[in-house]
């Protein structure tokens, strides 16, 4: 392009949508589920994309004008969530039944890489001696898990999972 700053927002631009492609193809849904590991890899490809989003433009206004399109993407991109079911289709996950009526959706927990010992963990945290005692439990779209004990006094509790293998949502 000849016009050193539009080639900047559109280098943005770009990186912006193959940043959210990339995320949700290698699958990981919030920021606040990421390892170690992951948190460095986010780091090693902002640090890789920053040449090709500015190019040879090291100038302040360069860097602003990336930044500036960066947020109005997300802006787009948020507003076009939650408008379009296609998109929100696309990018954000389905609740997931992990537990009912005390029994353990085998297939499902093994899909979502929940281990047994995690699960037993948000029981402890939500107060649930044992499965037969879960009326429903749920993976939400947020990344949460959710339990209804079964016992007389019905009683809902949430429980925010560290690590997920999914990047579903990621406008918010």
């Amino acid at each position: 392009m000849n016009n050193p700053y539009l080639d900047v927002v559109f280098r943005s631009v770009a990186v912006y949508l193959f940043m959210i492609i990339a995320l949700r193809v290698f699958g990981k849904k919030q920021l606040s589920q990421l390892n170690t590991a992951d948190v460095i890899l986010i780091l090693l490809i902002s640090n890789s994309v920053q040449n090709a989003m500015v190019g040879s433009n090291v100038s302040l206004m360069g860097g602003i004008l990336a930044a500036l399109s960066l947020f109005v993407m997300n802006l787009i991109f948020k507003k076009l969530v939650f408008k379009s079911e296609l998109i929100k289709n696309w990018i954000q996950d389905k609740p997931e039944i992990l537990v009912h009526n005390g029994k353990i959706e085998f297939e499902t927990v093994a899909k979502l890489g929940i281990t047994s010992e995690e699960l037993e963990e948000v029981m402890r945290e939500h107060g649930i001696e044992h499965f037969r005692d879960i009326k429903l439990a749920m993976l939400e779209i947020d990344g949460d898990i959710s339990m209804i004990s079964g016992n007389t006094t019905l009683r809902q509790t949430h429980h925010k999972r560290k690590i997920h293998k999914s990047l579903g949502e990621v406008g918010e």
